[in-house]
């Protein structure tokens, strides 16, 4: 059983759920040696959150959005923690509602995503830096 970590800062990106797979991928070289085992990735971040969903079709990325737009509104009337503007608090919503951490299988390098699946940032503020992910692989080589 061979375990190895890596943080990785993915480039900034527009307030939206953009897919990094291939981001993770060509940054995590060494995930090509894993013959079998689990990919973990754990975003640091309160206000950013990662998923996985659709990956063909960018209305789906689109949707994701608007719904969000329309369920948690920036509205500071509503909330009291709003020092860093009107996304800060819905930005720690919306990030505790889709999650921080993924699981992927890996076979032979390569993870065992579906046909129509991507890793998902989500990034829910409008200036944004880069944000941060840990992976860590186990398994066996």
């Amino acid at each position: 059983m061979e375990i190895f970590q890596k943080t990785l800062t993915l480039r900034p990106r527009s307030r939206g759920f953009h897919i990094i797979t291939d981001e993770i991928t060509e940054n995590f070289t060494e995930l090509k040696a894993f013959k079998t085992g689990i990919l973990h990735i754990y975003i640091r971040h309160t206000s950013a959150s990662i998923t996985i969903n659709e990956n063909a079709d960018p209305d789906v990325r689109r949707d994701f959005e608007n719904h969000f737009k329309r369920s948690i509104p920036e509205d500071t009337a509503l909330y009291s923690h709003t020092a860093e503007g009107l996304d800060d608090m819905t930005s720690h919503l919306k990030a505790s509602l889709l999650g921080n951490s993924l699981s992927i299988p890996v076979s032979n390098g390569r993870l065992l995503l579906g046909m129509w699946q991507g890793i998902y940032l989500g990034e829910h503020r409008e200036n944004a830096k880069g944000r941060e992910v840990v992976l860590t692989v186990i398994g066996e080589m």
